[in-house]
């Protein structure tokens, strides 16, 4: 009973995080048939969209550092411009607003309705040599955001990884479940005929037919419900390779048994979940950083030429026609600028900088409980391989004996020195023994996966997988 729970559990657990991933591999793609261990998980890695997903936000990070990097050359901008328009101005000054447009030129004598073109044409080039550090920041901020975009990436191949071989090795377990009920229910089916003949002959109590027969059907109950299991954990594999409905599994690698020793250790440190707590804290470290020098003055150079034209004069009247949109007069003018923050925004930054700062905080914490979790994984996941070994160095020894006793059983009952109930228990103890000893060698692959996720890479896990 406890096998079978741990099974369910490992059913909807796996289920839980094909419905946290939510997406399905594109119809009309079919893995090969039959799918051993490996192919399924190389089948996942290449089909599933949410790592494809993943893979994009690194592409897009990665585009994001050459967009900080861009900041620091420098501009040139240009423009043409004609326009039709009354020449009326006058003395005084207007706050800087985008409603009226600009006008230049001495006051006329009198106003008029007359209108005449202008032009004007000119380029500004801007480059700031100096700003304290700011777009660095900017930078290492983007640096930071790439190194947590491929962490992410490699946590969610390792998450789904871990999810189509736990899935796989839940099938294969209910697979040999299934094998063993249905072994139990043959041997029960033929000690019924021979009880039921006994009986017929009177040779043995009708309650010894009753007995055999009652043990046969919830034999057969058993097998029903194995082949519920495994039909469930089918539904559950190929949901997660979204793949056609008859994917038929190659589990002969994993019956065979694990091979011996343990997969060589690795730091916390290593793990994809540690390093995207890494990149978390950095990155927020780096807001930190744009934050300070977001109060400190900015240094640019500017050079711009120019020309207008204008069907204006100074004396009164206007040139008809196209005047105006020829260009008169030509300008240059070259120089430095010091651009300073907004005195009264100290109050909203200083708020700003607190806010980062808890929020470093906060993703340091989160990156040594994730180192916690990682240790406390691998520590469990060591000694999960230890148990798991040794059971199944044991599970042989106790298959044999229960071999032994139902043969004893049946032999001492055909020779009328034992009860039926005794042939039924050493039965039901050959059935356990059996499930236990099929699914001891699988337990030990599960141990093993745990220890290659626990240490963030499945790549020790895969090389055992494929050799022969």
């Amino acid at each position: 009973m406890r096998r079978r729970a741990r099974t369910a559990c490992s059913v909807i657990g796996i289920v839980c995080l094909i419905g946290g991933l939510r997406a399905q591999t594109p119809p009309g793609v079919a893995p090969p048939q039959p799918l051993s261990l490996a192919q399924a998980i190389d089948y996942a890695t290449e089909h599933y969209p949410t790592l494809k997903a993943a893979g994009e936000q690194v592409n897009a990070s990665t585009a994001n550092i050459d967009v900080a990097r861009s900041a620091y050359l420098p501009r040139l901008d240009s423009l043409w411009q004609s326009n039709r328009a009354t020449a009326n101005n006058v003395f005084g000054q207007v706050f800087p607003q985008p409603v009226i447009p600009a006008l230049s030129g001495p006051v006329l004598a009198s106003a008029s309705s007359d209108s005449v073109w202008s032009s004007a044409v000119g380029a500004l080039f801007s480059w700031e040599p100096a700003d304290f550090g700011l777009r660095h920041a900017n930078v290492v901020g983007a640096d930071a955001a790439l190194l947590r975009a491929k962490a992410g990436e490699a946590l969610t191949r390792l998450e789904l990884q871990a999810a189509v071989a736990n899935m796989f090795l839940t099938v294969v377990a209910a697979e040999r479940t299934l094998v063993v009920a249905q072994a139990d229910l043959d041997r029960r089916t033929v000690l019924r005929q021979s009880i039921q003949t006994l009986v017929d002959n009177q040779l043995r109590p009708g309650a010894d037919a009753s007995r055999a027969n009652a043990e046969r059907v919830a034999a057969q109950t058993r097998v029903i419900q194995a082949e519920q299991n495994v039909a469930l954990a089918q539904i559950s594999l190929q949901r997660l390779l979204g793949s056609a409905p008859m994917t038929t599994i190659d589990g002969s690698r994993l019956i065979a048994g694990a091979p011996p020793g343990d997969l060589s250790g690795a730091a916390p440190a290593a793990h994809p979940a540690v390093q995207l707590r890494d990149a978390a804290v950095a990155q927020a470290r780096s807001f930190e950083t744009v934050l300070a020098k977001s109060d400190l003055p900015r240094l640019y150079f500017l050079a711009s030429a120019f020309a207008r034209g204008s069907g204006a004069t100074t004396t009164g009247p206007f040139n008809g026609g196209l005047g105006g949109l020829t260009l008169d007069r030509a300008n240059w003018a070259a120089g430095f600028q010091v651009v300073f923050p907004n005195l009264f925004d100290f109050g909203t930054l200083r708020a700003r900088k607190v806010a980062a700062a808890a929020t470093t905080r906060a993703e340091s914490a989160l990156h040594d409980e994730a180192a916690l979790i990682v240790s406390s994984q691998q520590q469990g996941a060591a000694a999960l391989l230890r148990s798991a070994r040794a059971i199944a160095a044991n599970t042989p020894i106790q298959l044999a004996a229960a071999r032994q006793s139902e043969s004893q059983g049946r032999a001492r009952y055909d020779a009328g020195l034992a009860s039926m109930t005794e042939v039924a228990d050493a039965q039901a103890i050959l059935a356990q023994s059996e499930v236990q000893d099929e699914l001891a060698r699988i337990e030990v692959w599960r141990a093993l996966l745990a220890t290659a996720v626990a240490q963030g890479d499945l790549t020790p896990f895969l090389t055992l997988i494929r050799q022969p």
